[in-house]
């Protein structure tokens, strides 16, 4: 009896092993799925909305132990978008993003704090217009599972934080508008094949 106790729960691991000691997944960003946005203060009476339009990005995802996981991204600052012509024109301008000479910016995560079933906070480097500061994401995962659209297995994501724009160079104004700049990212990526 105890020689078939012993088989039967080795069997049971061998089973077990591959969803226990699964290697973390590579899933990319589909960009025409995610939106980062950002809000600020103008003139102290309403916050402008702008967005950010195209990006590429990869996600080391490892379901057993999320903490190890990864990511990625680098956003195309020339796909600014905040819902004016002329403001789209000042704010890729030299005193703000200014995409001739920053044409990238780009997330790199450092660790991931896991903070509940389903939350964790991402840190990482942070570099807008050559300078670099550590940040830190809430971020949600909404779902894991597939896409009933690609029929790929996708995972998406909901994150935010806040900056302050002097720190990355963009002080203009700061009489004008806030220093403070709220993120709101949606994030949707796709197992690679």
């Amino acid at each position: 009896m105890r020689a078939f106790t012993i088989v039967a729960a080795f069997c049971t691991a061998l089973i077990l092993a591959p969803n226990a000691y699964a290697a973390p997944e590579a899933y990319e960003i589909d960009a025409s799925h995610t939106h980062v946005q950002f809000s600020v203060k103008r003139f102290g009476f309403n916050y402008i909305i702008g967005e950010f339009k195209d990006m590429t990005g990869t996600l080391m995802l490892d379901e057993v132990k999320p903490d190890a996981s990864t990511v990625s991204v680098e956003i195309n600052t020339k796909s600014l978008e905040s819902g004016d012509d002329l403001r789209n024109s000042h704010v890729s301008g030299e005193f703000w993003f200014d995409v001739a000479a920053y044409p990238a910016i780009i997330f790199t995560s450092t660790g991931v704090e896991v903070t509940g079933e389903d939350s964790a906070v991402i840190r990482g480097d942070l570099t807008i217009k050559g300078i670099t500061q550590s940040v830190a994401l809430d971020a949600t995962l909404n779902r894991i599972g597939a896409d009933p659209a690609t029929k790929r297995k996708a995972a998406g994501f909901s994150a935010t934080t806040n900056l302050s724009r002097a720190a990355f160079g963009m002080s203009i104004a700061e009489n004008l508008i806030g220093d403070d700049v709220a993120i709101r990212i949606e994030l949707l990526a796709h197992k690679a094949d």
